[in-house]
């Protein structure tokens, strides 16, 4: 466990790439319930615990929905694995660094823990981007459009799905 901890936190740091993840079926069964419960703690410090499981479920839906077509279409679906185990360990990672930030926003918001998340945000986008780039044999660029691309689709298909609610008063 220690190895594949600190495999992906090489990734994050662009030390290796998605080809240097197992290409393993138990690898999925051991990362996505940690990715579940990481992601269910951000959700729940954020007040969103009624919907984190739905969230959580669109979230890791997204993840496979994105990389199948796009390497399936590139000629490179035997990377899928590797991929989705190298995007799911890497937001492990970000998201592990991000549960003090957003707790520290939530008891009193300040502006280095603001910084923290964007910085955070940023980061996340770059990996995705070293990411995508090193599983389809592209330009580094082409991983930080593909991964702003994915970003974006990302946020829209949550925003759409779970619309934040205001009460506003009348």
């Amino acid at each position: 466990m220690y190895e594949l901890s600190l495999l992906f936190f090489r990734i994050s740091l662009f030390r290796n790439g998605p080809q240097d993840v197992p290409a393993s079926p138990w690898l999925l069964a051991l990362l996505l319930p940690i990715y579940i419960v990481v992601n269910f703690l951000i959700l729940w410090l954020n007040g969103t615990a009624a919907s984190a499981p739905l969230q959580v479920a669109v979230d890791f839906a997204m993840m496979p929905g994105f990389i199948w077509p796009l390497l399936y279409f590139a000629g490179k679906s035997a990377r899928f694995q590797q991929t989705l185990h190298a995007m799911l360990g890497t937001d492990i990672v970000i998201a592990v660094l991000a549960l003090p930030v957003i707790a520290s926003l939530n008891n009193a918001p300040n502006q280095p823990a603001y910084f923290a998340l964007v910085g955070l945000m940023i980061w996340h986008w770059v990996i995705n981007g070293h990411i995508f780039r090193h599983a389809l044999d592209r330009s580094a660029m082409f991983g930080m459009l593909l991964a702003l691309l994915y970003i974006m689709m990302s946020a829209q298909v949550m925003a759409s799905l779970f619309p934040v609610l205001i009460n506003s008063p009348e």
